[in-house]
């Protein structure tokens, strides 16, 4: 690549920008006006301030960013974790303009980068899964799905990542706000609100492998 944006902000935006200026790659960083001080927009080869309420909503324009990949004529766009680096449409809307998408194919991204669906593939193989529950909050067995599932519960966020729109809950009283906040958070970081609830392990060891493809 000649020229790579990136599209996230913070500390990883900063990782990636070393790393492409010891490749020798010109670096593009895209800035909420909150992040124009910012490590990264300083050090960066070219900078365009992206606009939106919130540095989280800036970041989740999938038009916006586009159009600066054309208009700078970008190589490829890498999106670090979280905003839209789960994306599939952000990753298909990049490669249908010729632009590579640093991360996995947006058929990938779809079948793994939703934790409903993903769940639902997993549990197609059969490999356990934890017991959840898919419906919606309003729906009217939703409260006695709960009770049968059984408590803790942790509702988690269907597009997230990094911790991000997930919340432990302890008792009954407490789901219905939890459910509001997880979702609303979702929809912050995410763009998409939808969140289940699944049975929480509290013993549980998280063993996470990365897997890396040319």
């Amino acid at each position: 690549f000649k020229k790579v944006l990136i599209a996230n902000r913070g500390e990883i935006a900063l990782r990636v920008l070393k790393a492409l200026q010891s490749l020798n790659i010109a670096s593009v960083a895209i800035y909420h006006h909150i992040d124009r001080k910012s490590p990264v927009v300083q050090m960066a080869d070219e900078t365009v301030e992206i606009f939106g309420g919130s540095p989280s909503g800036a970041h989740l324009d999938i038009k916006q960013i586009i159009a600066i990949c054309e208009q700078l004529g970008v190589d490829a766009v890498h999106p670090c974790y979280g905003f839209l680096s789960e994306n599939a449409g952000f990753a298909r809307a990049l490669e249908e303009r010729g632009i590579q998408f640093i991360g996995p194919s947006p058929e990938v991204i779809e079948l793994m980068g939703d934790k409903i669906t993903s769940r639902d593939f997993v549990a197609q193989q059969g490999i356990p899964v934890p017991p959840s529950i898919t419906l919606a909050a309003s729906d009217p067995g939703f409260m006695q799905a709960v009770t049968d599932l059984g408590f803790p519960l942790v509702v988690k966020a269907s597009a997230g990542g990094g911790g991000k729109g997930m919340s432990i809950v302890n008792t009954r009283e407490d789901l219905k706000s939890t459910l509001r906040v997880a979702s609303s958070e979702a929809e912050k970081y995410f763009g998409d609100d939808r969140v289940y609830v699944e049975r929480y392990f509290p013993s549980a060891r998280h063993i996470e492998v990365q897997v890396l493809g040319d």
